[in-house]
């Protein structure tokens, strides 16, 4: 039983599920951006339909391991004008005295755009922008600020619709590469001075072996899927990532937050439940891996649960692959 297996940490919290969680700190106090799983009855399929999520809740904590806030319904896709629904894994950004909650939602026509919503405060609420982000399409995006400028990372397959966006315009129809392809890329943009839009054309990101050949389309077990995410560490940029149908937090390295990132390794195995999603932050000087798994609703893959445990770099830069059962 899913029950009884040993996990290596417990949920952050238990009266709702969550998931995808994007950590900040910010004034040494860490804030959680996650998604609201909720019950539905939609059959499962590979579209993720039955990811029906309709707000975002903000969750906070003073210390590692200390007393976990709810702050409550931060954003509702009742308030989003153009958003229709399934609002799906989010991420957040300070600049100046302002918060940015940047979100993915299927607009009225069911095509995942992204979203910007604006607050005084980390904990919301959040008001959103009329309009989504010009040019922005597909899903799970990421702020990484770096030297005062701001990177938007974005993209996910299947369920996420990038692979209907090969052509520049939206296809109604799936389209992949060959197995012996390059695999699709996430995509990054330069934020503008205001945070409301792209600065830049968003440009591929490229994921690559050790000898400079891109990661082909057909090595599941390497190849970017859903769920980007950068951190920095000493002068290394580390783009880490799932590789979705088999179920890897990976990781890849570079010099530039526009990439080549080359590939390393495992950041986290697969996890009780079919997503694989996290966030890395640093906490009073330890790094944690922030990530979910279904341990709450035995093994429901879309009733989900935020949970973090310590991660450590080694000396050589690679990262120290994780698990999350104990047993």
């Amino acid at each position: 039983m899913a029950q009884e297996r040993k996990f290596a940490s417990q949920p952050l919290v238990s009266h709702i599920y969550t998931a995808d969680p994007s950590a900040h700190v910010w004034d040494d106090k860490l804030y959680i951006y996650p998604s609201h799983d909720i019950e539905t009855d939609i059959p499962m399929d590979d579209t993720g339909a039955h990811f029906a999520m309709r707000d975002y809740h903000v969750l906070s904590m003073d210390s590692a391991g200390g007393e976990v806030t709810d702050n409550g319904v931060a954003l509702s896709v009742d308030d989003v004008p153009w958003a229709g629904r399934q609002m799906w894994a989010p991420d957040a950004a300070r600049k100046d005295d302002k918060y940015y909650l940047y979100f993915p939602a299927k607009d009225k026509r069911d095509i995942f755009r992204i979203g910007v919503a604006v607050s005084d405060s980390p904990t919301g609420p959040f008001e959103p922008m009329e309009e989504p982000i010009p040019g922005s399409y597909s899903i799970d995006p990421t702020v990484f600020e770096d030297n005062g400028e701001h990177y938007l990372y974005f993209g996910g397959i299947w369920g996420g619709q990038l692979q209907r966006w090969q052509t520049g315009e939206y296809v109604a129809e799936d389209s992949y590469p060959a197995d012996d392809e390059p695999a699709l890329a996430p995509m990054v943009a330069k934020l503008s001075d205001d945070m409301l839009s792209f600065a830049e054309q968003p440009k591929e990101v490229l994921l690559q072996y050790e000898d400079g050949s891109p990661i082909p389309a057909g090595d599941n077990d390497k190849r970017f899927f859903e769920a980007a995410w950068l951190h920095k560490y000493g002068d290394t940029y580390y783009f880490s990532y799932s590789t979705g149908d088999t179920h890897n937090i990976a990781y890849a390295s570079g010099d530039s937050p526009y990439g080549p990132f080359t590939y390393r390794g495992v950041i986290l195995e697969p996890v009780l439940g079919w997503t694989n999603h996290h966030s890395i932050a640093e906490l009073d000087g330890q790094w944690y891996l922030f990530y979910h798994d279904t341990q709450l609703s035995g093994g429901q893959t879309h009733l989900r649960n935020v949970k973090m445990m310590p991660l450590a770099h080694n000396d050589d830069g690679s990262i120290q692959t994780l698990s999350a059962f104990a047993d």
